[in-house]
């Protein structure tokens, strides 16, 4: 009996520390509909593309032969057994906008904190740039391959020796929470405010 109590509570306990998790969450991340406008977005893909290029060689080089370029300047991850991202971006074509996006993940396991981020996903072949255009919601980790580019590989990356698929490269980040990863994680086409 003492140990269906202990049960019994561990499991509103449980409950308890995943919808405070959730609440922390929710007040934590921007709002969804509240989308940024075209002008900030832009302004802040510009801004942390300057500040990628110049700390990242790799990134600049690959922005020379890359067909497209997806920035997310300020992805914002955080949770406490359930977790959660979400950033809005823009596509770059030849250096000019030509769509905004945002990416959105969800997690459950072993976490706490928060923490913020920022990404680029340099497109060097048309069919990976054409796969984002035309899905309705691109899941990271089914389509186009897409390579994380520590700084181990930044040294050996060059534009002879990335030929095709995705890059991406992390930048900016702070914040308590350990690891980054993309794999799950779902962009899709939005429509920022004027």
């Amino acid at each position: 009996m003492e140990s269906q109590k202990k049960k019994g509570l561990m499991g509103k306990a449980l409950l308890l520390t995943m919808s405070l998790s959730l609440v922390i969450f929710v007040l934590a991340l921007p709002r969804i509909s509240q989308a940024a406008s075209a002008a900030e977005i832009n302004k802040d893909v510009t801004n942390a593309l300057h500040n990628l290029y110049r700390t990242t060689p790799a990134a600049k080089n690959l922005s020379k032969v890359a067909k497209g370029i997806l920035v997310f300047p300020h992805v914002v991850k955080g949770g406490l057994i359930v977790g959660g991202q979400y950033g809005e971006g823009a596509l770059r074509v030849g250096g000019k906008t030509t769509g905004y996006f945002n990416t959105v993940a969800a997690s459950y396991g072993l976490q706490a904190g928060a923490q913020s981020f920022g990404y680029a996903l340099f497109f060097l072949d048309e069919a990976s740039l054409q796969y984002l255009q035309k899905s309705e919601g691109w899941e990271i980790g089914v389509g186009p391959n897409v390579v994380v580019v520590d700084q181990g590989v930044a040294r050996s990356l060059s534009t002879t020796t990335a030929k095709s698929g995705i890059y991406a490269f992390f930048f900016q980040q702070k914040g308590l929470m350990a690891g980054l990863g993309l794999q799950g994680s779902k962009i899709t086409r939005i429509t920022p405010d004027k």
